[in-house]
């Protein structure tokens, strides 16, 4: 098929055929489409967008490019769960092992860090010994034996996804949520899942940081993954904040164990075993939630989870903690004010925790020792000086302790070294606001409650 005319059509705004689409991917895998050609139709696919049919036949000629394993055939009730990723997201390593000692089987197909998330590929590799590359003789084993098989995607599985994605990471496609779903879909119905539950996490730390969007990508991967025959639904989670305590390699995989001992947080036990009783109901298998924490309780999951990494090649003693260990250098960050915590920079945050992992790290690798401890939460008061978070270094910024050298010794300038007026010091000085740390310390509602300090002085202040 001419792509000249594909092109103009789709550039026209004009809905491809079945067959004009799947030419596309046909050309992408032999080479007889040119990058400059497909990066064309997905520029172009990005601006007029595909509709429902476009992004069905787009998912399928993907899907079907590769290898398609329908483990469902001898797993009927076979479960999967996708995550769009987010900051301290380690509801896969907690979830799977639930789940199969549900006798509820599931097997995932995972990917490796993007961006300023963490992927669970890399949080298991950090296992000593474990090997995540599986092919459908080892899942069928894997899942006849535990119930659970992790893997990552093997070459045969969706080539067409490898070769476009790099072409949408070079054309400042990413964002298109139709091609979003092909790519997603195309290698998480490869395994041939009966069903499919999506965590599609929204706020600043997720993927797609607006309701609007993240809701509008999840509606998408429901409706294609139904019309290709797998159940699947959705469900919106929270990512404002780390979730869990811990993020980094080592520490959550060690904050996996606290929490299929019945010791996890709050938080990363509610949207695990929301998850988990969404994705037994899309299966009909029978369990519930209470099925489910019985299963942690009993101490069945835990177990469960110890049998999986010996069997994908994990060492003797893996999972004890001094194979776990985290970075030696401890960095505390505290609240500078007393106050509310009303927002955490969650991208950010997963953003400056890679850097740093991967400049400890040697060959470039991220060090699986760095870690953050998340002790606050969003709307929790906080005294000036309480811990919001703990930093685990290989060694400690220098250009940091500087900065926070800096930072000490401005916030121990006296009062007395600024400008004020004579009723503005008396004020401060009968507040016993001796220093700069002791002003930034308290809130304008703070400083104008007191006696005879109005809005002049605060003016003043801030002058």
């Amino acid at each position: 098929m001419n792509p000249y005319r594909v092109l103009a059509r789709k550039r026209a705004g004009e809905s491809l055929s079945a067959g004009e689409i799947r030419a596309v991917v046909a050309g992408a895998v032999d080479g007889s489409w040119t990058e400059g050609q497909l990066a064309a139709f997905l520029m172009a696919g990005a601006i007029r967008g595909f509709d429902r049919e476009e992004t069905r036949e787009l998912t399928l000629a993907m899907l079907e490019s590769g290898e398609s394993w329908e483990l469902k055939n001898e797993f009927p009730t076979l479960g999967d769960k996708h995550s769009t990723g987010g900051v301290g997201d380690k509801v896969s390593l907690v979830l799977s092992p639930i789940l199969a000692a549900c006798d509820q089987p599931v097997v995932m197909l995972t990917g490796r860090a993007l961006g300023h998330t963490g992927g669970t590929a890399d949080k298991l590799e950090s296992i000593e010994g474990v090997r995540l590359g599986l092919d459908r003789t080892a899942c069928l084993r894997l899942l006849g034996e535990l119930a659970m098989a992790i893997g990552i995607a093997t070459p045969g599985i969706s080539p067409a996804d490898r070769i476009l994605y790099r072409l949408r990471d070079a054309t400042a496609t990413v964002e298109s949520l139709p091609l979003i779903t092909a790519s997603i879909l195309s290698k998480k119905l490869a395994t041939g899942a009966a069903a499919l539950v999506f965590d599609v996490k929204t706020g600043n730390g997720a993927f797609m940081p607006e309701v609007d969007s993240a809701r509008e990508l999840g509606r998408s991967m429901v409706t294609i993954a139904n019309d290709l025959g797998c159940h699947a639904s959705a469900l919106l989670t929270d990512m404002s904040q780390p979730l869990g305590n811990w993020v980094g390699h080592h520490s959550e995989v060690r904050e996996t164990l606290d929490c299929l001992a019945g010791e996890g947080p709050e938080d990363l036990m509610e949207v695990t075993l929301a998850l988990g009783e969404e994705v037994c109901r899309l299966s009909a298998s029978g369990a519930g939630r209470p099925e489910l924490a019985e299963a942690v309780a009993s101490g069945r999951a835990r177990e469960r989870f110890e049998r999986w990494v010996v069997a994908q090649g994990g060492r003797p003693g893996a999972l004890d903690p001094a194979a776990l260990p985290l970075a030696p250098c401890e960095v505390i960050l505290e609240a500078s004010a007393g106050g509310v915590l009303a927002a955490v920079d969650n991208r950010q945050l997963g953003l400056l925790l890679g850097e740093a992992g991967a400049a400890a790290g040697p060959g470039g690798e991220i060090d699986p020792g760095v870690a953050l401890r998340y002790t606050a939460r969003l709307g929790r008061p906080l005294a000036a000086g309480e811990e919001i978070a703990r930093l685990y270094l290989r060694r400690r910024d220098e250009e940091l302790e500087r900065k926070e050298d800096r930072l000490n010794q401005i916030l121990r300038t006296p009062i007395t070294d600024f400008e004020l007026s004579v009723r503005a010091r008396n004020c401060l000085n009968k507040m016993n606001i001796l220093t700069l740390g002791d002003l930034v310390r308290l809130t304008e509602q703070e400083l104008l409650s007191y006696k005879n300090f109005g809005e002049t002085s605060l003016t003043e202040i801030k002058e």
